[in-house]
C-alpha cells in the first residue's frame, strides 16, 4: 500500500515515541512535510491525577518547540490546547478514538484548511488512534507514579530500578519538617477536618519544595521529607533548599493567618535542613518495595529536625549546608544529636 509518509509513520514507527512531545512534533514535522498548512498542533490525553484532568502537549511549526500546559479538574475540556490554537490560526480538532476521555489532536493552520487538507488530518487522527493508545497508557502510569513517588523517583522505578536493594550514591541538600504538638492536636480535633489540616500544611511544604527544583520523598504522619539533588553544583542545590524554606515558611504565616480569622489555633512546625550522601532506590520486603533515601545524612536531618523546639527556633541547618551558601545565617554553636556521634555545628536564618 502506497500512503503518504506521515501515515506510514503512524503505522510503522508513532507507537514507540518516547512520549507525547515527541509524537506531536513528529507528527506536526511529517504533516508539513507533506504539504499541510500548519503553524501548530497539539496533543491532549487525560490523565489519573488528584488535581490535573489533562495534559496537553503544544507545538508551535515555526521553531519545532513543544511545550506542556495542563487542564485541571472542573475545567472546560481542552482548554489549554483551544485558547493556545485559536490564537495561532484557523483550528481543527478531532478526538481519536470513541471514549469520552480519548486523546485529542488539534491543529492551527497558517490558513484556513480546505476540504481535502481537512480530510488528510482526519486520516491522520484515524490512524493515530493504535499508537495514541499506547502512548496514553504510558503516559498515565508516568502521572500516575509521578503523583505517588514524584517525578525523579518515578523515573527511576520506569527505567527498570525494580530490584531490592538497588540504587545510587547522590550528593543533595535534605529537608526534614514536622508539626508541633501534632499528637494533642489530632486528639482535639475531628478526623475529617484533621485530614484538611494535614493537607494544607503539606501543600504549603511540597508547593515550596517543587518550586525550587526538590522533590518529596516522603509524607511521614506530619512529616516531610524533601531532597534538592544536586544537578549543577552543591551551593545551588543548597540555595534552592533555603528558598524552598523561606517560601514555605510565608505560606504557613498566610495559613495561620486564615486558620485564626476561623478561629483555629496557629500551627506550630520544624524545618532542618543538611548537605551530604545518600543512598537513593528501593528497599522493602521481596514483594513490596518503597523507593526511598537512606543513610546517615538522613539520619541527621531528621535528628537535627527534632532540635528545633529545644532551641526555640522554627529552622536550623547544618554546618555541612552552611558551609555551601552565601545566605547569612545565624550561628548557634555545636549540639550534640540523638544517635549522631559527632557533634553538629548548627545555625539558624534571621528571625527563624
Amino acid at each position: 500500500m502506497d500512503l503518504p509518509a506521515h501515515l506510514a509513520w503512524l503505522i510503522d514507527e508513532a507507537g514507540a515515541s518516547s512520549g507525547p512531545e515527541h509524537f506531536i512534533a513528529e507528527l506536526g514535522r511529517q504533516l508539513l512535510a507533506d504539504g499541510l498548512p500548519l503553524a501548530g498542533g497539539a496533543l491532549t490525553l487525560a490523565v489519573p491525577h488528584p488535581i490535573i484532568a489533562r495534559r496537553t502537549w503544544l507545538w508551535r511549526a515555526e521553531t519545532g518547540a513543544v511545550i506542556e500546559a495542563l487542564d485541571f479538574a472542573g475545567s472546560l475540556l481542552n482548554k489549554a490546547a483551544g485558547d493556545w490554537l485559536t490564537a495561532l490560526g484557523p483550528v481543527y480538532e478531532e478526538k481519536t478514538g470513541r471514549g469520552s476521555d480519548s486523546p485529542i489532536l488539534g491543529w492551527a493552520g497558517s490558513r484556513s484548511f480546505d476540504p481535502d487538507e481537512a480530510n488528510r488530518l482526519h486520516q491522520a487522527a484515524r490512524f493515530a488512534v493504535a499508537p495514541l493508545a499506547a502512548l496514553t497508557a504510558r503516559t498515565a502510569l508516568t502521572t500516575l507514579l509521578e503523583a505517588y513517588l514524584g517525578k525523579r523517583s518515578a523515573a527511576q522505578v520506569q527505567a527498570g530500578a525494580l530490584g531490592r536493594s538497588s540504587g545510587e550514591t547522590i550528593r543533595a541538600a535534605l529537608l526534614c519538617a514536622d508539626l508541633r504538638d501534632f499528637t494533642a492536636l489530632s486528639e482535639a480535633t475531628e478526623p475529617s477536618l484533621m485530614i484538611t489540616t494535614l493537607d494544607a500544611w503539606f501543600d504549603r511544604v511540597a508547593g515550596a519544595v517543587h518550586a525550587f527544583g526538590g522533590e518529596v520523598l516522603k509524607f511521614i504522619g506530619d512529616g516531610v521529607l524533601a531532597i534538592f539533588p544536586v544537578t549543577g553544583t552543591p551551593g545551588e542545590a543548597c540555595e534552592a533548599s533555603l528558598r524552598a524554606v523561606a517560601a514555605a515558611r510565608a505560606g504557613m504565616a498566610h495559613l495561620d493567618t486564615a486558620r485564626q480569622a476561623q478561629g483555629l489555633p496557629p500551627l506550630p512546625f520544624g524545618m532542618a535542613l543538611h548537605f551530604g550522601e545518600m543512598l537513593w532506590g528501593n528497599i522493602g520486603a521481596a514483594d513490596r518495595l518503597d523507593f526511598t533515601a537512606i543513610g546517615p545524612a538522613v539520619n541527621l536531618v531528621s535528628r537535627l529536625e527534632g532540635l528545633c523546639k529545644s532551641l526555640g527556633h522554627r529552622v536550623l541547618i547544618s554546618g555541612a549546608l552552611a558551609a555551601e551558601v552565601a545566605t547569612q545565617l545565624v550561628p548557634l554553636g555545636e549540639h550534640r544529636l540523638r544517635g549522631i556521634a559527632d557533634p553538629c555545628t548548627v545555625f539558624t536564618l534571621p528571625r527563624a
